[in-house]
């Protein structure tokens, strides 16, 4: 059987598996790309869909030296500011908030928010513009075999694939994990995230809001305008029950809810959106290698959607892989693989600790938790140099292009 030959293999076409074959492609190796799912947004029902993602500035840098910025920058909502917003009580109520700008810093931004379908379709337009990258949509991960010298992969339509080095992509359900032999480790709180959008009085004035209360937070990431009124995304989290009750409430009773919980921040709100329903979970790989196999994004790391650090610590997977395969003697062999596991593994566990622990703390009705909460918050902001290095640390490790 003839087998076509690439440099890369990636399974996985979501935003994180895109984005890693156009960096490849632009780093000049040969990139097949396979998804079990053929991309259709030809009815509009994509358009409708207002579910966005915040990319902060190391994720920016990395999309404007793949080429894809200058599509995305007229599209994408500046977030000038985060502001954290501490409530207690039923009804809640305002106890304090504080205000975090990238002018502090005497920076740009701190990221910019992008509508997740756009995200997709300027992606899969760059792709399928590049020379060296294949497509196989509607084709799926069927079975890995490896050597040290490379890897051969099939597919479910029983195509064979040799390729240097097999990118897992394929997320927190992955299949290149699992044929690779590595273990992942799961931990569940009982909460569940309620993912939609909402159109509001009050303009967000490209501030990033996130109310914390008892449940989990409630972050409203800036839109653009929706039939000339401020819109915003939203993820409300919640225990898992009261996020199927607020799921299933008619428009009116959860537009009274969602105002409420937002304490009136933002006057009248108006949901504008369906509602998706997500579990809450921390999931990391045991490893994030294996013999010429690399896990990347959600096959590797699935973190709670607090802070934006989701699919940016995907992105940061990503530069780093590039930046490995492009110091490597031989591409996805023992030693390049080692290396991105000591750049990759201790960051995204730290970042996994935090997290967690920012969840637990924040989630809690505890009023003991709640005004180390409170003090945490107050420190963090008060302190200039302490809140400088949070906010570095939050956006994450500095991307630059090898030259």
């Amino acid at each position: 059987m003839t087998r076509t030959q690439v440099d890369i293999f990636i399974s996985g076409g979501g935003i994180a598996g895109l984005i890693c074959a156009a960096a490849f492609a632009h780093s000049g190796y040969s990139v097949l790309l396979a998804d079990p799912q053929t991309p259709d947004i030809s009815d509009g029902s994509a358009q409708r869909d207002l579910r966005s993602t915040a990319y902060l500035q190391p994720a920016q840098a990395l999309l404007a030296d793949i080429g894809i910025w200058r599509n995305l920058d007229p599209i994408a909502v500046p977030l000038d500011a985060l502001r954290i917003v501490d409530t207690t009580g039923t009804p809640p109520q305002l106890r304090d908030e504080r205000a975090f700008r990238a002018d502090d810093l005497g920076q740009q931004p701190f990221g910019w928010n992008i509508l997740n379908w756009e995200m997709l379709r300027q992606l899969r337009q760059l792709v399928a513009h590049t020379p060296n990258i294949t497509l196989r949509y509607g084709v799926g991960f069927r079975g890995l075999v490896t050597r040290t010298t490379g890897a051969f992969v099939t597919l479910s339509d029983n195509s064979q694939i040799s390729a240097r080095l097999v990118v897992g992509a394929d997320g927190r359900n992955s299949r290149v994990r699992d044929a690779a032999g590595i273990a992942a480790h799961t931990t569940r709180y009982g909460q569940k995230s309620l993912a939609f959008s909402a159109a509001h009085v009050i303009p967000h004035e490209n501030i990033s809001t996130e109310i914390y209360h008892r449940g989990g937070p409630f972050t409203m990431v800036p839109l653009a305008d929706v039939d000339g009124l401020p819109a915003s995304a939203i993820v409300w989290m919640n225990e898992g029950r009261r996020t199927h009750a607020l799921a299933e409430m008619g428009p009116d009773d959860f537009n009274r809810e969602m105002t409420e919980r937002a304490v009136g921040l933002f006057g009248p709100m108006r949901l504008i959106s369906d509602r998706a329903i997500w579990p809450i979970i921390t999931q990391r790989a045991a490893r994030l290698t294996a013999e010429r196999t690399v896990l990347i994004a959600e096959a590797a790391h699935v973190l709670p959607p607090i802070g934006a650090q989701g699919l940016n610590t995907s992105i940061q997977d990503i530069a780093a892989l590039i930046g490995c395969a492009q110091n490597a003697n031989d591409l996805g062999d023992a030693a390049m693989l080692a290396s991105y596991s000591k750049q990759r593994d201790s960051d995204i566990r730290r970042r996994a600790r935090v997290i967690d622990l920012f969840n637990r703390v924040t989630r809690s009705g505890d009023t003991g938790l709640q005004a180390i909460r409170l003090a945490g918050l107050k420190a963090v902001h008060d302190i200039a140099p302490l809140r400088h290095q949070i906010m570095r640390r939050g956006m994450g490790a500095t991307y630059s292009a090898k030259t």
